[in-house]
């Protein structure tokens, strides 16, 4: 009896510990198809799901509890029999230490994304090959979503994960499809983490770490450092201004952060470059100016 139970606490203790790295919600929306067989939307939809959250994506010991919080939400505008055209919607957030607050990570929208799928379809990843184009993007998203939350965490703590993102990348290009390509002007995948890991870019993870570690997940503690913290993390956000005009990782950041960012200086106690703040936002965000005008 002894062994059994020694045994069922053993599997108990390595499940729990090697535990998958995220917790997503798929949403498919199809309401702009029309057509007698929209089964295969809820299928894909599951296994999707079963596919994300069930695959263990690195080598990392996480426990249940530390999953990554996301959402993929893909809206199909058009079907040809088995290929679909659609964008998707990726979210995360990441807790803050000492509250129930989940802070958004990543808020971004892909707008180019056609697959092909047959209902039943097994989802498989080879990461030396690129077998198809549903199976490159859902992946391409999920080392992206690890990749920007563990740095969060800790400094470059994506690196590995980042790096897997890359893979997926050169593997898909041989796709030739535009969102894999490095096409001028166009803020796609290729760019995205082309962004994420180019040496002058660095900075933008740095922002990340201090954003978070350094700013909120002291705010319960101390609040005054932490504003400034985060002040001072947000105002680097101006050396990538500066470095390339209309870079991809600007909108990344303030596509998540904008509406956090008002809510946390919309009220005392006042910072000591709040003016410069406001400034700096209005330059290199002002698709925001109206959110930007509440912290004045």
């Amino acid at each position: 009896m002894r062994k059994l139970v020694f045994l069922f606490s053993f599997v108990f203790f390595t499940i729990s510990t090697n535990s998958q790295e995220l917790n997503c919600l798929v949403n498919i929306n199809y309401e702009q198809v029309s057509g007698s067989n929209l089964q295969v939307f809820k299928t894909l939809e599951t296994a999707l799901t079963e596919f994300i959250n069930q695959t263990k994506w690195t080598n990392r010991v996480v426990q249940t509890e530390e999953r990554v919080d996301c959402a993929m939400n893909i809206i199909i505008t058009s079907r040809n029999d088995n290929t679909f055209t659609s964008s998707i919607q990726i979210q995360s957030t990441r807790p803050v230490y000492g509250s129930s607050y989940q802070t958004p990570v990543l808020n971004l929208r892909d707008s180019d994304f056609t697959f092909k799928y047959n209902e039943f379809d097994p989802l498989i990843y080879n990461k030396n090959s690129f077998d198809s184009n549903l199976i490159s993007t859902i992946v391409f998203y999920v080392y992206t979503i690890l990749g920007v939350d563990a740095d969060t965490f800790s400094e470059y703590g994506g690196q590995a994960e980042l790096e897997e993102a890359q893979n997926v990348m050169l593997q898909a290009q041989q796709s030739n499809l535009a969102s894999w390509q490095n096409v001028i002007g166009k803020q796609n995948r290729f760019l995205l983490i082309d962004n994420l890991l180019a040496p002058k870019l660095k900075v933008f993870r740095d922002i990340l770490y201090d954003y978070h570690i350094k700013g909120l997940d002291n705010f319960g503690t101390n609040k005054e450092f932490a504003k400034q913290t985060i002040e001072d993390s947000v105002l680097k956000v101006e050396n990538i201004f500066n470095k390339t005009v209309g870079n991809y990782l600007i909108r990344l950041f303030f596509d998540a952060k904008a509406d956090e960012i008002v809510n946390i200086y919309a009220d005392g106690p006042r910072t000591r470059n709040a003016i410069n703040l406001v400034e700096s936002l209005k330059k290199i965000s002002p698709n925001n100016n109206s959110k930007w005008r509440n912290i004045e």
